[in-house]
Order: structure tokens, then sequence, then C-alpha cells
């Protein structure tokens, strides 16, 4: 098989695969504009709204405006960077990484159920193929 075909396999596995976990997360009640932004704040740390912007590859009215509506329902705070009192520092509030781990939580128990009458060689292969993508990404 050629190195193209199999790329092509794990591009189109990869959006399925996400696309799947989101339909069935409906209960996180978050776009995935707005959750994308939180799991860099939660998961990362807190950012600076150029960093955001550049990281969700958006222009920065569209990511201001999503700032704005996370602070609104009280997901992310904004405050003044301490060292360059015009820049903004976003942190994730303690309501964003509940909503966050919560659907992180219901992902993996949905994916352990796609994925639960594997054998033990075929989660081997599994855990093989994830080692390899978090390697290159």
């Amino acid at each position: 098989m050629r190195k193209s075909d199999i790329a092509a396999r794990i591009h189109s596995a990869a959006i399925h695969l996400l696309r799947r976990v989101r339909r069935d997360d409906p209960l996180m009640a978050l776009s995935p504009a707005r959750a994308s932004v939180l799991s860099i704040l939660v998961f990362g740390g807190p950012r600076m709204a150029g960093e955001l912007t550049e990281a969700e590859q958006v222009a920065a009215p569209t990511m201001t405006k999503l700032i704005n509506g996370l602070v609104r329902d009280g997901y992310v705070k904004k405050r003044k960077h301490p060292g360059d009192g015009r820049a903004v520092v976003i942190t994730a509030t303690p309501k964003a990484a509940r909503a966050l781990h919560e659907g992180r939580s219901r992902r993996i128990e949905l994916l352990q159920s796609l994925f639960g009458d594997l054998d033990e060689e075929e989660w081997r292969t599994l855990d093989a193929a994830a080692s390899i993508i978090e390697r290159r990404v």
C-alpha cells in the first residue's frame, strides 16, 4: 500500500471518529469553536488572545467574539498581562474545566464502547498507533 493511501485513510478515519464522538456528546453544550478554545485553556493553561487567534487559525475579530461570549457565559476570565498592560490574558474558569473534563470522560467512555470488542492484540495496535501520532503532532 502507498503511503499516500495510508495517510488518506488516517485522515478520513480521524475526521469520522471526531464527528462520531462530537455527535454523541451534546451534554457539553458548547459549539466546536468554543470547545476548541476552552480545550487550549483548560489543558494548556492561560493564553493571550493573540495566541488563541493563532492556535485556532481565525481572524482576530472572530476570536474576540468567541472570548467575549465565553466571558459572558462564565467559561473564561480576562485579566491584564502583568508585564504588558496592553495585552490581555485569558484564563479558563472552574466551570470550563468541569465542562471539558466531563466531556472528555464521556468521549473516552464512548471510544471504549466503540472499540470494546477488540482483542488484546488490536488494543496493542491502537496503542502503538496512538503513540506514533502523539510523537508527530
